[in-house]
């Protein structure tokens, strides 16, 4: 089965699974790599998706892909920070700060950061602390959530530095 062909198939039959199992299907990729061809699925659901998830999916989506011209199969979460690439992403981040990247600078930064306030055909509206942006698609190279790991830290973190 020719590439092209073999990922339709393979993201058909990990719809249709994902479906059955309550996940988001977010990119299903066929990749040739040094060690071989590398047919991976991202997955999402409420909450986030999990080891035993991905093992239920990649137990249950196995078997339908017989025709597919594969090595490996991959099955993981496209990460916190994952690009937000279809309307329903940025749809299901609205509230939440993001980092827009732009092919060319507007304002004189190429990022901005700021609350994702708004969606729609042309783009996006930021809310940020000097006011609100909007971003047309044209002018977005990349947008996706921004990830705060000072969380990680733990409050004792700072009381640790002292001690030091």
């Amino acid at each position: 089965m020719k590439r092209k062909a073999g990922l339709e198939e393979a993201a058909r039959e990990g719809g249709k699974v994902a479906l059955d199992l309550g996940y988001e299907v977010v990119e299903t990729a066929l990749d040739r790599e040094n060690a071989g061809t590398y047919l991976r699925f991202y997955l999402d659901k409420p909450g986030g998706i999990t080891l035993s998830d991905c093992e239920a999916f990649h137990r249950k989506v196995q078997p339908g892909l017989e025709k597919v011209d594969y090595d490996f199969l991959e099955v993981c979460s496209p990460g916190l920070d994952r690009p937000l690439k279809t309307r329903g992403d940025l749809e299901k981040a609205l509230g939440a700060q993001v980092e827009v990247r732009l092919y060319k600078p507007q304002g004189g930064a190429k990022e901005h950061r700021g609350e994702l306030a708004g969606v729609d055909e042309t783009g996006i509206r930021l809310r940020t602390a000097a006011g609100d942006i909007a971003f047309t698609k044209k002018e977005i190279a990349l947008i996706r959530r921004s990830v705060d790991l000072s969380a990680l830290e733990g409050p004792d973190a700072e009381t640790q530095e002292e001690a030091e």
